[in-house]
């Protein structure tokens, strides 16, 4: 029996380098996922964060597994609040060039059969994809709903390393 997955396929209006430095760039995360924020030197092996600003303890993190700018990029992807046992997934984004824009596939598997990450992250990443895309295409991000009434961890806002 095949393991579950979340595949997301958006189009963007912009050139696979453009997207690709906006998947690992550091400030431009914070636009897009909404105040949180992607740390890595995106060395395969190197480790890789997703800080998340609202939380003092549940950043994401993992390993670079591939980096192959502008075309592919995967690292693994542990939650830290101990959903699915602390056991890591993966994320891999493939960008294809078609005339002017890029088709961008994200593809989140080795998921566990009843992941609670899985069910979060399908929630999660159709709004960074989106806001992604608006970033790069307009230079505008789109609303996180879900974080309206959450306030900020200040230490993380300046981007400082644990």
């Amino acid at each position: 029996m095949s393991k579950p997955q979340f595949v997301y396929v958006i189009y963007i209006a912009s050139t696979p380098e453009k997207v690709f430095e906006a998947l690992t760039s550091t400030e431009a995360s914070r636009r897009y996922w909404h105040g949180n924020f992607l740390e890595s030197d995106w060395k395969v092996g190197s480790p890789f964060a997703l800080r998340l600003v609202r939380h003092e303890k549940d950043d994401i993190t993992g390993e670079v597994l591939e980096c192959d700018p502008p075309r592919r990029l995967s690292y693994s992807f542990r939650a830290q609040d101990n959903l699915d046992g602390g056991k890591a997934s993966r994320v891999t984004f493939e960008l294809e060039p078609q005339r002017d824009q890029v088709r961008l596939t994200m593809i989140h598997d080795q998921f566990e059969p009843g992941s609670e990450v899985l069910e979060k992250v399908s929630k999660g990443w159709p709004l960074v994809l989106s806001s992604l895309k608006s970033y790069v295409e307009c230079g505008k991000v789109l609303h996180a709903p879900w974080y309206e009434d959450q306030p900020v961890v200040p230490e993380k806002v300046a981007g400082a390393v644990r």
